[in-house]
Parts: C-alpha cells; structure tokens; sequence
C-alpha cells in the first residue's frame, strides 16, 4: 500500500519523502500523514493515538503497514492521559473499553 500526502502543488508518495532522522523520523511522518497522535515508543513498541468514529484508541506495534492492537477510550481525554502515564507493559491504564487486534476482542476486565 503507498500512503499519499497532499502538498500544495500536487501529489508525493510518501516514500519519496526523505526523513528528516533516519527510520524514526520516516515512521513518525507515514503515521502523522495517517491520522496519529501523540506517537510515543513504549516497550520498544510503537504506540499512538488514533481518532474512531466513536472512541479514541491507544493503536499498539505500530509500523508503516498498521497495528497489532488497539484499546477503544469512550472519551480522548481518557486515552491521552492513559498512553502518557502508561509504560507500555501489561493493559494500559485508565477506562478502556475494549482491546482490539488480528484474533483479540477483549473487554476490559475491570468492567466485568
């Protein structure tokens, strides 16, 4: 999948952008161009916000191809506050709904 960005004459590819600091630097610009926020590297995993249609996720293992994981936050506040005090271990903290990902649909076990 090539992912776009839109510069005011036209159209590049985004692998024709060259990174201001190696592949951190690329990573950071494909997931900025895509969306994400608060792009942080937790357990030496790539971590994010993301904006649903309703929720909020902290996206998990990040790479320039998507996810592994995402935990819905009902409110963005919840989520922004959770990946800025969450070490990337364990489940994040804070009211996350759900834990999404390839073959993983978890409710939080605090809400059971």
């Amino acid at each position: 999948m090539t992912l776009m960005i839109n510069p005011p004459n036209g159209s590049k590819r985004l692998d024709q952008v060259q990174p201001l600091d190696g592949p951190s630097a690329r990573l950071d610009t494909i997931l900025t161009a895509n969306g994400y926020t608060e792009i942080r590297r937790l357990a030496s995993r790539v971590c994010a916000l993301k904006q649903f249609n309703y929720t909020t996720a902290i996206a998990v293992g990040l790479d320039e191809t998507g996810y592994l994981l995402r935990y819905c936050y009902e409110h963005a506040i919840d989520a922004r506050v959770a990946l800025r005090k969450w070490n990337g271990q364990d489940h994040p903290p804070g009211p996350w709904i759900k834990c999404k990902g390839a073959g993983v649909d978890l409710l939080n076990p605090a809400f059971c």
